[in-house]
């Protein structure tokens, strides 16, 4: 078994463009490690280096302590599982798993000993005389990952494993996935762009953007500590609700729209650096789980009206869909931005849309103008020029 380290590493196209920029990540012996973002964030660019499918500009890869730049992709130990199975049809499930220890003479003894540990491992050991088409896609994915097992490598990678399967297979494969690599214990390098494939499956999650990382760190530290706003709108589902608001000079006040806010003393020995934003804009971090819905209750200092725009009865909670008359901001690198006035705050303005995920028993009902409980140590601040976090003196 080894790590993985990435020291800087870069890769620039020909044609100038820069698709991975100064990537600093290590994936711990052992550690399940979920690259995510969207699509062109250069999650998979980085993978393909490790590798050994794309050639790195500069920086330097490390798996366990010898440096890979110049070894080729056979020569490094690793074993990749990708979201096309490619597995040979008229072979059996057997033959499947243990072709690459044919090609490498590996006696047949030690063959049929591996490729049987993997397929107690997988669950696949009443499936191994069938052929590929006699099975189903998690199946089929299954084999794929015997067949990465019994090479018995230093690092696993895999690219969207699980991106063909339907919604209901991928559910269960994520559960499976992680058993195996916990019980296996390889070091491994997953690339996803469905964040809640990352947040439950990853040790640690490495968010991506624009060949950048954002953040890497716990699912839970990532979900409650946001390091910059494109990290708070990217994870969690529904995503957080995020407002232009505005603290009063005295700092005991947030304007949200036409609404108040009441900023506690709390607020401020949580979030330090808040002070500074006294008379200032901020942008205003809300977590849908964090608005409790109180009814139709009348107006108090602790709570935040809006109309319901909608409510979708998920069974065992309620998403309710409401507007306030505040902006609503969309994360956005000020480059992209073509407008002005949006490039001094690095966002999109969109007027108040939210969600709230509340109680199912809840009367809120679409038409209504209910009211939903504020919680000032649940509150994000974030900077609307630097798009950061403000949390710290």
């Amino acid at each position: 078994m080894a790590s993985i380290s990435l020291d800087r590493l870069t890769k620039v196209y020909p044609n100038g463009f820069e698709a991975v920029h100064e990537l600093e990540l290590e994936v711990a012996e052992g550690e399940l490690m979920v690259m995510v973002g969207p699509s062109g964030c250069g999650k998979t660019t980085a993978l393909r280096m490790v590798a050994g499918l794309e050639e790195i500009t500069s920086g330097t890869l490390r798996i366990g302590d010898r440096v890979v730049n110049n070894v080729t992709s056979k020569d490094r130990d690793i074993a990749m599982v990708f979201q096309n199975y490619a597995l040979y049809p008229h072979m059996s499930v057997r033959q499947n798993i243990g072709f690459a220890l044919d090609l490498r003479k590996i006696p047949k003894a030690e063959i049929r000993r591996r490729v049987a540990e993997a397929a107690t491992i997988l669950g696949l050991t009443e499936w191994l005389e069938r052929k590929p088409g006699q099975l189903s896609g998690g199946q089929r994915q299954r084999v794929a990952m015997g067949r990465a097992i019994v090479r018995e490598p230093k690092v696993f990678l895999m690219d969207e494993p699980l991106s063909n399967l339907d919604a209901k297979l991928r559910v269960q494969m994520r559960t499976e996935v992680s058993r195996i690599q916990r019980r296996i214990g390889v070091a491994t390098l997953y690339v996803t762009h469905d964040q809640t494939e990352a947040m439950t499956m990853g040790d640690r999650v490495a968010v991506m953007r624009s060949g950048h990382l954002q953040q890497c760190d716990r699912p839970k530290v990532l979900y409650n500590e946001p390091a910059n706003l494109f990290v708070a709108a990217f994870i969690g589902s529904p995503a957080m609700n995020l407002f232009e608001a505005t603290i009063d000079p005295d700092g005991t006040f947030l304007t949200l729209g036409t609404q108040r806010i009441p900023l506690h003393d709390a607020v401020y020995t949580a979030r330090p650096g808040l002070s500074a934003f006294r008379g200032r804009k901020v942008v205003l971090g809300l977590r849908p789980e964090d608005l409790p819905a109180t009814g139709t209750a009348p107006e108090t200092d602790a709570t935040l009206i809006a109309d319901v725009v909608l409510v979708e009865e998920l069974g065992s909670e309620l998403l309710v869909h409401f507007s306030i008359d505040a902006t609503r901001v969309q994360a956005e690198d000020p480059a992209e931005s073509e407008a002005e006035e949006l490039k001094s705050t690095g966002a999109i303005a969109i007027q108040g849309e939210g969600v709230a995920r509340v109680d199912p028993r809840s009367s809120v009902r679409a038409g209504d103008r209910a009211s939903f409980t504020l919680h000032p140590e649940r509150l994000h601040f974030f900077d609307p020029v630097t798009q950061l976090t403000i949390a710290g003196a």
